[in-house]
C-alpha cells in the first residue's frame, strides 16, 4: 500500500478548539500491485470547531488553516493550499445554506457503530477471520463486503476477502500482511457493505466501525459457535434493551450477598435519622446515589481504558489484584471495629480511614456519598441476573455507549435508597431512634467481620499461606491502632500525649497496610494440578482446569462439556457451587450424561479466560456454558443457578449425546 492522508493544520483564534477529521468510508485505488485507500471526485472532510462562550454578536470570525493532500492518477503529486473562512457571529442560528445537503450526505458516509451486530475475530494459518452475527430478521447479501484496516501492515489490502454465510453468521477471511512484524492483537477498521446493502434495518448505515480483540486460540468453528451463543444470550441486544437489562440488573444487585453488609448499615443510617429533617434525608439519599454513579463511572472508565490499552480484563477486574483485596480486607475489618465502638472517628492520623468507616453508620454528607462508593466497590464480585448480557454488550460499544450502560446499572442499584429518602410516606414507617440502635449498630459489625474473613480466604487463593500470615499481621496492627485511639484519645490528655498517641496509632496503621501489601506480593500456590484432573482423563465428575485445547479435545471426542467460569471473590459463584453444582442430584446427572466438567478459575487475571468470556458475550463471572456433544452451538445458563435449571439443560442433551 502507498499514499498519504489529507491533513489540515488549523490556525484559530484564542479559545477555539478543533476536533479530528471525520472521515467518510474510502474505496480501493489500485496502482498495479499497490493498493491504496482514498477518494475520488468531490469529498467533504468534516471537522468540528468549537468556539468559546465569549463571542460577540455582530463581529466576524476568521478561521485559517493549511491543508495538504495527495493527488494520484498515473503519478502522485503532493498538493497544499492555505484556506480561510470568515463567518459572521449572530444571535440566531443561520438558515439552511446551500451546503447543508452536502454536509448531510457526507455524514451519511461516515462509519458508525452498529450495536445490533455481534462481531468477533480469530486468527489461524496466516489469516484473520472476521465473524459477524446478524440480528434476528436481518440477512443481507455481504458478498463483496470489504474491510479497511485502520493500521498499516495488518491485513493484505490486495488479497481477496471471501465471505461465507451460515444462517445469520458471516465469516470474512482476511489475509495477513506480509509486512506484519507480529500478529495483531485487535482488528480495527471499517467494514463496508456491498452496494445496495446496509447494516441497519433503516438502510442508512453502509460502513460499520470495527474494533475487536483477535482470539488466537479458537478455531473458526469454535468462534462461530461462541458468537452464536453470545448472540442468543444477549450479545446481540440493541442498546435500548441493553440499558433496560442494566437497569433491572442494578436493581437486583441489591439482593445479592456481596452488597448486603454495606447496604444493611445504610438502612441503619436511615433509621438513625428517622424523625429528623426531611431535607437532610433527601440530601443523604441523593448523595448516596451520586456515590454509586461516580464510582461506577470510575470503574467503567478504568475498565475501558485498560481494555483499550490491550489488557484482557472484565467486570470485577480490581478484585484480581491481591493488593486491592488486602486493602478492602483492612477497610471492612476497620469498619467492624468502628461499629463495635473500638474507636470513634476523630482528627487523628486515622481520619481518612475513619471517614470511610463513617460511611458504615451513614453519618453526614461525606458518609452518605462514601456509602455509595463502598456499595459499588463491594458489588463488583457479584453479577446479578440480566447484568451479564448488558455488560457483554457494553464492551462491544463505543466508550459513550458503554458508559450509558454502566450509568443505567448504577441508577438501578441506587434507585431503592434514593426513592426511600425522598418519599415521606416511606420514611414515616421507619422506627423511631432509640437505645436499640446501638445494639443493632454493634450487631452489624459482624457482617463486616464476615466479609473480612471471606476476603482473607480470597487473598489466600491469590497468594500463599505466607501472604495470609502477612495480611493477618496487618489486621493485628490495625486493631492495635484502634485500641490506641480508643484508650488514649481523652480530651483531658496533654497536647504532647495526644501527639504521641496519634503518632503511634498512625505508625501502627501505616505499618499494618505496608505489611499487608508485602504479603500481596507473595508467590501464589499453583493449585491447578492438584485440583484438576488430566484433560485426557475420562473420569466423569473430575473438574478439569480450563484451556482452549481442553475444550477442543473433549468436544472432538463427542462429549458434552460443562464450563464453570468462576472466581474465589465472586460470592454468587461460590453460592452456586455449594448449593447447586455440588448437589448429589446434579453430580449424578452429570455422570449419567457423561458430561465433562471444566472449571475456568478467574480469581487471578487470566487473558485466556477473559477471551473466552468475551467470545460468549460476557465480561464477568459467573458464566455457565454447556456444550452439546454434537458440535452445535453452546448454551449459556443463567447467572443464578438452581438444580432444576441444570437438570433441564442436561435433559435437552438426550437426543444428541
Amino acid at each position: 500500500a502507498s499514499g498519504e492522508p489529507t491533513s489540515i493544520d488549523w490556525s484559530l483564534p484564542k479559545g477555539y478548539e478543533t476536533g479530528s477529521i471525520q472521515w467518510p468510508y474510502p474505496h480501493r485505488i489500485e496502482f498495479g500491485s499497490l493498493i491504496s485507500y482514498g477518494y475520488s471526485d468531490e469529498v467533504f472532510l468534516l471537522t468540528d470547531i468549537t468556539p468559546p462562550d465569549t463571542l460577540t454578536p455582530g463581529t466576524t470570525v476568521s478561521l485559517d488553516g493549511k491543508a495538504r493532500w495527495l493527488i494520484c492518477e498515473e503519478i502522485c503529486l503532493p498538493a497544499h493550499s492555505e484556506i480561510e473562512l470568515s463567518l459572521p457571529v449572530t444571535e440566531d442560528a443561520p438558515e439552511q445554506t446551500k451546503w447543508a445537503e452536502a454536509f448531510a450526505s457526507a455524514r451519511e458516509k461516515q462509519p458508525k457503530a452498529v450495536a445490533d451486530w455481534s462481531v468477533g475475530a480469530g486468527r489461524s494459518n496466516g489469516e484473520y477471520r472476521l465473524l459477524l452475527q446478524a440480528p434476528d430478521g436481518v440477512r443481507p447479501d455481504l458478498d463483496g463486503a470489504y474491510f479497511y484496516a485502520s493500521e498499516k501492515s495488518v491485513v493484505d489490502p490486495g488479497a481477496p476477502q471471501p465471505v461465507t454465510q451460515e444462517g445469520g453468521t458471516y465469516t470474512i477471511v482476511l489475509q495477513k500482511s506480509e509486512y506484519a512484524q507480529q500478529p495483531a492483537e485487535r482488528l480495527r477498521g471499517v467494514l463496508v457493505a456491498p452496494e445496495g446493502e446496509t447494516w441497519d434495518r433503516e438502510g442508512e448505515v453502509r460502513a460499520m466501525q470495527v474494533d475487536v480483540p483477535v482470539d488466537s486460540t479458537l478455531s473458526s468453528q469454535q468462534l462461530s459457535g461462541a458468537m452464536g451463543a453470545a448472540s442468543s444470550a444477549g450479545g446481540g441486544l440493541s442498546l435500548p434493551w441493553a440499558l433496560a437489562f442494566a437497569l433491572v440488573g442494578g436493581l437486583l444487585l441489591n439482593l445479592m450477598p456481596c452488597v448486603f453488609p454495606v447496604l444493611s448499615v445504610k438502612i441503619l443510617g436511615f433509621a438513625e435519622e428517622a424523625g429528623g429533617e426531611a431535607s437532610a434525608m433527601r440530601r443523604h439519599g441523593l448523595l448516596f446515589g451520586a456515590g454509586v454513579l461516580v464510582s461506577m463511572w470510575i470503574l467503567a472508565g478504568g475498565l475501558l481504558a485498560l481494555r483499550a490499552a490491550g489488557s484482557q480484563i472484565g467486570w470485577g477486574f480490581q478484585l484480581q489484584s491481591p493488593v486491592f483485596i488486602a486493602l478492602m480486607t483492612m477497610l471492612f475489618f476497620g469498619i467492624g471495629l468502628n461499629l463495635l465502638g473500638a474507636f470513634e472517628v476523630g482528627t487523628t492520623l486515622m481520619s481518612w480511614g475513619g471517614r470511610m468507616q463513617t460511611a458504615a453508620s451513614g453519618g453526614g454528607n461525606v458518609g452518605a456519598f462514601l456509602t455509595g462508593v463502598l456499595a459499588t466497590v463491594v458489588a463488583t464480585p457479584c453479577t446479578a441476573p440480566f447484568m451479564g448480557a448488558a455488560l457483554g454488550v457494553a464492551l462491544t460499544l463505543s466508550a459513550a455507549g458503554a458508559l450509558l450502560i454502566f450509568t443505567a446499572l448504577g441508577v438501578g442499584m441506587a434507585t431503592p435508597y434514593v426513592v426511600l429518602s425522598i418519599t415521606p410516606a416511606l420514611l414515616d414507617r421507619l422506627p423511631e431512634p432509640g437505645a436499640w440502635m446501638e445494639t443493632l449498630k454493634q450487631a452489624f459489625a459482624f457482617p463486616m467481620f464476615a466479609t473480612a474473613v471471606w476476603l482473607v480466604w480470597v487473598f489466600g487463593r491469590q497468594t500463599s499461606n505466607g501472604g495470609v500470615a502477612f495480611l493477618l499481621a496487618g489486621l493485628l496492627l490495625l486493631g492495635v491502632a484502634a485500641w490506641i485511639v480508643n484508650r488514649w484519645s481523652a480530651p483531658q490528655l496533654s497536647r504532647t500525649a495526644l501527639l504521641v498517641t496519634r503518632g503511634l496509632a498512625g505508625a501502627a496503621l501505616v505499618g499494618g497496610i505496608a505489611i499487608a501489601i508485602i504479603g500481596a506480593g507473595s508467590t501464589p500456590v499453583d493449585e491447578a494440578s492438584a485440583a484438576s484432573a488430566d484433560p485426557s482423563s475420562d473420569a466423569e465428575t473430575e473438574w478439569r482446569s480450563y484451556s482452549p485445547e481442553t475444550i477442543e479435545s473433549l468436544r472432538a471426542k463427542g462429549r458434552p462439556v460443562f464450563v464453570d467460569f468462576t472466581a474465589a471473590w465472586c460470592l454468587t459463584c461460590q453460592v452456586n457451587k455449594r448449593r447447586v453444582l455440588s448437589a448429589e442430584t446434579v453430580r449424578s446427572a452429570f455422570d449419567e450424561k457423561n458430561v465433562a466438567l471444566v472449571r475456568a478459575d478467574w480469581t487471578n487475571r487470566d487473558p485466556e479466560i477473559t477471551k473466552a468470556l468475551e467470545s460468549h458475550g460476557r465480561s464477568g463471572v459467573p458464566v455457565y456454558v454447556l456444550y452439546n456433544g454434537d458440535g452445535s452451538e453452546p448454551r449459556l445458563l443463567p447467572e443464578v443457578l438452581t438444580e432444576d435449571v441444570i437438570l433441564n439443560a442436561l435433559g435437552d442433551l438426550s437426543s444428541s449425546s
